[in-house]
């Protein structure tokens, strides 16, 4: 595992906070990578990201669902539309919250679906709560991971899943180049650390669950920052950024970096599915 110490936590809550709208405009309602097939567009592949993983997962029609680090709602809101689940989504962010419940109720989902502000690393939830607990690019934010697979191993029913989408530190890095690129990362994209594919397998082992999917898709969700470079340039969003804070500049200075490492093999994109034994 590679860590930041820079990172706090309330620079997490207030970067989401104050850019969740240059995000919906910058990429959609899916604040995650796309999956790509072939050429299908970025929100085709975000869906298709969610799709995947729930397929994965063997998630149940009208399965009860923690969406830890919810964003905007967008898995949940796809996940209750599709399979009627119950979903409970988590986020360090009021803005995504509210924003999360609106978008719910557009799209008539309000009935299955909830979202609450907090740090997931907080919350407390009677054991055996969840089908699945569910999080797609936010274990990243985390600042003690393999605490937070023991406490989501008690929320499951037996039986239940655990599925995680997440950015990966590469395995055995020996350059300090490479190292050096995984730190950026973490601070332009406020992260404390950024485990390996290694690490993750043995966090759920430990917290009891047996391992059922272990997947890299970095050559398929690479692109993302490809296209997300070509949009900024494209539309000037640096510019808008210098408006909102030298924080958002920052993040969107390291697409390059992150675009690099997935390259060179100092990052690598994990699919992670787990099962809580009966």
């Amino acid at each position: 595992m590679i860590s930041s110490p820079d990172v706090v936590r309330k620079s997490i809550s207030f970067h989401y906070d104050l850019s969740t709208l240059f995000y919906r405009l910058l990429w959609g309602p899916h604040l995650h990578h796309g999956l790509w097939r072939v050429d299908e567009s970025p929100f085709e592949a975000q869906v298709h990201l969610t799709e995947k993983l729930a397929e994965l997962a063997e998630i149940k029609r009208g399965a009860s669902l923690l969406d830890v680090g919810c964003g905007m709602g967008g898995s949940s809101i796809h996940l209750a539309k599709t399979l009627e689940c119950r979903t409970e989504g988590v986020t360090v962010s009021p803005v995504q919250r509210q924003w999360a419940r609106l978008s719910a109720a557009w799209h008539r989902v309000s009935r299955r679906t909830k979202f609450r502000c907090q740090d997931v690393e907080q919350a407390v939830y009677e054991p055996a709560s969840f089908d699945v607990v569910w999080s797609v690019e936010c274990t990243e934010h985390l600042f003690d991971k393999p605490q937070f697979f023991q406490r989501a191993a008690t929320w499951l029913k037996p039986g239940g899943r655990i599925a995680i989408c997440a950015w990966l530190a590469g395995e055995n890095l020996q350059q300090e180049s490479q190292i050096q690129q995984v730190k950026d990362v973490c601070e332009g994209f406020f992260c404390p650390s950024l485990g390996t594919s290694s690490d993750y397998v043995s966090w759920m082992d430990q917290a009891g669950l047996r391992m059922v999917h272990v997947e890299d898709w970095t050559e398929r969700v690479s692109r993302t920052w490809e296209i997300c470079k070509a949009r900024v340039q494209r539309f000037h969003i640096r510019k808008l950024a210098q408006i909102i804070d030298r924080d958002t500049v920052m993040f969107i200075d390291r697409f390059d970096t992150i675009l690099e490492a997935y390259r060179n093999g100092a990052m690598r994109y994990g699919c992670f599915v787990a099962e809580k034994c009966p």
